[in-house]
Formats: structure tokens, C-alpha cells, sequence
């Protein structure tokens, strides 16, 4: 089983990334999956999460910025990323969880590394 995330980077305010989580080693299509994010010193948070009839969550720190979406053809998750803010700097990591996200990140089944995510003011 593998989850691997990529796209991060250093971007100013006001920019935009897109974030891909590429699965592999279990039936993607059954999964739900979830987007994470931990700043320096602060918990792991839940950023968005999408379900196996694509409904969304996404966090009200990040409601109307950021967009997840998945596509089982490429067994590949989304975030994009718009209008970055320094405050959403921080190391981004995708969840996989059998059926469904969870706003709990104890609920998940395969985590993979992350992804820096590096806004500059």
C-alpha cells in the first residue's frame, strides 16, 4: 500500500498549488480520502475530505480557497490550492479510510508522507 503526495512548494500569497495523492496497493474506488495539514508546533487538521460519491468536506479555515476532488480512473486524489494565505503553511499529507473521510485523523487506514507547503507573505 502507498499513498504518495507531491505538488507542494514555496508560493507567495495570493498564489495556488495543486496537491496530487497517488494510490496504489488497495481498491482506491472504496476508499474514502482525506487531506491533512500540520503547521510548526500545531495538531494535525483536517483540510478537506471526499467520499466514494465525491461529497466534499472542506474546513472552514479553508472554505472557498481550496477544492478537493478525486478521480478513480488514475486511482489519484486532489486539493487545489487557491488564493494561499501564510497561514496555510504547514506539512500536507492524504488519508485513505475504508468508504468514507473522517474529521478524525485516528480513523484512517493508509497515510502517506507529505508535502511541504511553503507560503511566503
Amino acid at each position: 500500500v502507498q499513498l504518495q503526495a507531491s505538488g507542494g512548494g514555496l508560493v507567495q500569497a495570493g498564489g495556488s498549488l495543486r496537491l496530487s495523492c497517488a494510490a496504489s496497493g488497495f481498491i482506491f474506488s472504496d476508499y474514502g480520502m482525506g487531506w491533512f495539514r500540520q503547521a510548526p508546533g500545531k495538531e494535525r487538521e483536517i483540510v478537506a475530505g471526499i467520499d466514494l460519491i465525491h461529497s466534499t468536506y472542506i474546513g472552514d479555515s479553508v472554505r472557498g480557497r481550496f477544492t478537493i476532488s478525486r478521480d478513480n480512473a488514475k486511482n489519484t486524489a486532489y486539493l487545489q490550492m487557491d488564493s494561499l494565505k501564510p497561514e496555510d503553511t504547514g506539512v500536507y499529507y492524504c488519508a485513505a479510510r475504508r468508504f468514507t473521510y473522517s474529521m478524525d485523523p485516528m480513523n484512517y487506514n493508509y497515510w502517506g508522507r507529505g508535502t511541504l507547503v511553503t507560503v511566503s507573505s
